[in-house]
């Protein structure tokens, strides 16, 4: 039984009862809006940075259902009194700039007075309803694209302890300012139909999604996962956050593999990001035309790092492969 009651109307395409990235209303046959709202405490110290993080996160959604981003609302929790108006300011300039450079609006928001800072967006965005793009879209078969490199709770988790290398963190910062608009404007190209993106949970916690309620399996190959380098000798030093290891508790055993990987590949593949890549499942025969439309795009981390199978259902098989 859902905690919450399920809405019921024929033009809610994509509800509450997936566990899609942004909900999809339907408002003819050939235009549906989508939805999604997403804020999160700092993940880097520069206020201008963090904003555009943030928003370029909340725009992803959008992104990974296939859509366009039109509007978007700022929302704030933020300690007027105890850090000033300045910084506030240079946040939402660094989420204005971003949603500027999506193509969107930025149309107003709502703050309140919190201890701790807050920001994100509530997006809406347009996509026909032929064009979604959902995670549960994948058949046995189909391979694994991830569009951006990961890292992003390893790295910052060693910023905060002063242990993170500087030419680490710029890279990761780079990727996690970067928009998700051209690794979806190749999906749509190449016909993808599953394709999500990746954030809290982790690569592998969102792959597991992209299997639930399917008779399906994924296969990972940890050696092919893109990362910033020093990642993996961070995660070696332990240096880990502890999302990780709530996203690899939450999996359990619906991973297999792990002992043969280790625990540092199994740690980098539950590693939570922050405003990470695209997944898209792609046919075997557009894999190569995928990384190519990709790398001109400037996505230079793209990379091929798994696959559906039928082997067994809802599981998640690590591999060195």
């Amino acid at each position: 039984m859902p905690l919450l009651p399920l809405q019921k109307d024929e033009n809610l395409l994509v509800g509450t009862e997936y566990p899609d990235d942004a909900a999809v209303y339907r408002l003819s046959d050939e235009l549906a809006l989508i939805q999604t709202v997403d804020f999160f405490p700092p993940v880097v110290d520069d206020p201008f940075t963090y904003g555009q993080i943030a928003a370029a996160n909340a725009l992803s959604d959008i992104y990974a259902m296939g859509g366009r981003p039109l509007t978007a609302l700022n929302i704030v929790c933020f300690p007027c009194r105890k850090l000033g108006l300045d910084i506030l300011v240079e946040i939402l300039r660094g989420g204005a700039l971003k949603v500027g450079e999506a193509g969107a609006l930025l149309v107003g928001g709502h703050t309140i007075s919190d201890d701790e800072p807050k920001y994100g967006l509530a997006v809406t965005g347009l996509i026909s309803p032929a064009e979604i793009l959902t995670k549960g879209a994948v058949e046995a078969g189909d391979k694994l694209i991830l569009t951006k490199p990961l890292g992003a709770g390893i790295i910052t988790t060693a910023h905060k302890g002063e242990m993170a290398p500087a030419a680490a963190l710029a890279e990761m910062i780079r990727w996690m300012t970067a928009l998700n608009r051209g690794g979806a404007e190749v999906a749509r190209r190449v016909g993808v139909k599953a394709c999500t993106d990746i954030t809290g949970f982790g690569l592998l916690g969102h792959t597991y999604e992209m299997l639930a309620g399917s008779n399906l399996s994924a296969v990972i190959h940890v050696s092919a996962l893109p990362l910033v380098a020093g990642t993996k000798e961070l995660a070696e030093l332990g240096l880990v956050p502890g999302g990780a290891k709530a996203n690899r508790d939450y999996l359990g055993n619906r991973i297999s593999g792990t002992t043969e990987v280790g625990d540092v590949w199994t740690d980098i593949a539950c590693d939570p990001q922050t405003s990470g890549g695209l997944l898209m499942a792609v046919k075997e025969k557009e894999v190569e035309r995928t990384l190519r439309l990709l790398k001109e795009k400037g996505l230079v981390y793209a990379a091929l790092i798994g696959e559906i199978s039928d082997r067994a259902s809802g599981r998640i098989f690590l591999t060195l492969g």
